[in-house]
């Protein structure tokens, strides 16, 4: 069984079991403030038994359930942003066999000092038993505002694995705009692995040479591939395109893992925007953002405007405060992409010693 940041994973009735999930979901909620979590899951056959016991435990602990059935993990998280909590039941890309479970904090995953109390155990008082509500999402209508109507009808084809992203890929891009051909629609009658990063996508890579561009996505629709004219595409060109995207919007200000390629870092620098490393793992980039809102906010307020001569701290605070005005975290992270690599070559950034070292004089923490 593997436990970290990203979540709990294990091959299902062999090192991870029932009791597991019991235990796991007990004692994740006692991190459950709002009272209130919303569950998701992908494709796997022994994915809807988890999802039961993990609500009747919640409910238990006095916590309602808000359950959104087969989803891509990341309209999980973005729901858990309005019912502050949220699981999703998968093992991402792992063989089908494993399942485990994703837990999400206010739309982030839980970070090093959170998941301790997860594994460990949590006495939880007895309470009133919580409800439990079936919902759908607005995450398509959503995404549409982002990217708007594309002109030309561009041929897309979409491997979708058997995962849970069938519905939501599929609808998204007909409804901006695009013919779409898609295959492996159902689990059971897949032609590859969960993982679309170290299969081949035979299938997706033959059909792509008669369509612009192809896409396949892994069992929980958070990690994708990119099929150019029979070519699979390098993970750096897959979070280049949402880099791009982003860019168009308007964001200046990204977070990168450790890992993730120079050539990134580089683009984003000559279309005039900034960036910040932080470890690999998509809860240590939330973390990281988190940080650099916190650090110009204790600026912000450390500096008098009205005690202090016109000089660059003047300046500085000016800026500082039009930046505050502006943020939006939410929006910020409607538009990033999943920052994976299996390139774990690349040099560790030395800013992160950086923003470690502020972190340890409690500047940041404080100013949450």
């Amino acid at each position: 069984m593997k436990k970290t940041i990203s979540g709990i994973r294990g091959v299902f009735g062999k090192d991870l079991n029932l009791k597991d999930i019991i235990e796991f979901s007990n004692n994740f909620s006692s991190l459950i403030k709002s009272q209130k979590c919303v569950i998701g899951r992908d494709t796997r056959p022994s994915g809807i038994m988890i999802q039961e016991v993990i609500s009747a435990v919640l409910m238990k602990n006095g916590i309602d359930v808000f359950d959104l059935g087969i989803v891509p993990t990341p309209v999980v998280f973005k729901e858990a942003r309005k019912y502050g909590a949220g699981i999703v039941v998968s093992s991402s890309h792992n063989p089908i066999e494993w399942n485990g479970m994703k837990f999400i904090i206010d739309g982030r995953g839980v970070n090093e000092k959170e998941i301790p109390q997860i594994i460990n155990h949590q006495e939880m008082l007895k309470s009133k038993i919580g409800k439990i509500k079936k919902i759908k999402s607005s995450y398509i209508e959503d995404a549409k505002k982002i990217i708007g109507k594309i002109k030309g009808s561009p041929k897309i084809a979409i491997d979708i694995g058997g995962g849970a992203a069938k519905d939501f890929a599929s609808d998204l891009l007909k409804d901006i705009g695009c013919e779409v051909k898609i295959i492996n629609e159902k689990l059971s009658e897949c032609s590859r692995g969960p993982d679309p990063t170290s299969d081949k996508l035979t299938e997706l890579v033959n059909i792509s040479n008669e369509k612009e561009i192809g896409f396949a996505f892994d069992l929980d629709g958070d990690r994708l591939v990119v099929v150019r004219k029979g070519k699979k595409q390098t993970p750096d060109v897959t979070l280049g395109l949402g880099i791009a995207k982003s860019l168009e919007l308007g964001y200046k200000k990204f977070v990168l893992s450790i890992d993730t390629s120079v050539s990134i870092e580089k683009f984003i620098k000559k279309k005039g925007g900034t960036v910040v490393r932080s470890k690999v793992g998509e809860a240590n980039v939330i973390e990281e953002m988190l940080k650099i809102n916190g650090f110009i906010r204790v600026v912000s307020n450390k500096i008098d405007p009205d005690n202090i001569p016109a000089s660059d701290f003047k300046i500085l605070r000016i800026k500082f405060s039009q930046y505050l005005e502006n943020y939006s975290f939410e929006a910020e992270i409607k538009t990033m992409a999943s920052l994976y690599s299996d390139d774990m070559s690349r040099v560790k950034n030395m800013r992160l010693k950086i923003l470690e070292a502020l972190k340890s004089k409690y500047m940041i923490d404080d100013a949450r």
